[in-house]
């Protein structure tokens, strides 16, 4: 799995606190195009407080794929505004895939 960011010196409690108040895990998409070849990619996963906003975190990508996105027949003028409306609406919330896959992973204690 990719490493998350934002999570860093947090305690497995802290960071469920910050889940119940509404805090999630989020990708943010970007888009590169080379004429004929178009890349739409995923960023690393980011740790997003409840209230806390996600701009900071998706300018970069949001400006790599308005920048560099288009330039790609025909994909670019598909996957760009797709990406980009994606970032601003906050990013794609993968909390659920991120949570089951931290249960998953985490140590079971046996009731020895």
């Amino acid at each position: 799995m990719a490493e998350i960011q934002g999570v860093e010196n947090m305690t497995v409690a802290q960071l469920q606190e910050e889940l119940g108040r509404g805090g999630r895990f989020v990708v943010f998409e970007y888009c590169i195009s080379i004429l004929v070849m178009t890349f739409r990619r995923s960023s690393d996963v980011y740790f997003i407080r409840a209230g806390e906003s996600t701009t900071s975190k998706s300018i970069g990508y949001t400006l790599l794929s308005l920048f560099l996105g288009w330039w790609g027949i025909p994909w670019g003028f598909i996957y760009t505004p797709m990406c980009l409306v994606t970032n601003l609406g906050g990013g794609k919330d993968v909390t659920e895939a991120v949570v089951s896959s931290m249960l998953a992973t985490a140590p079971q204690h046996s009731g020895a």
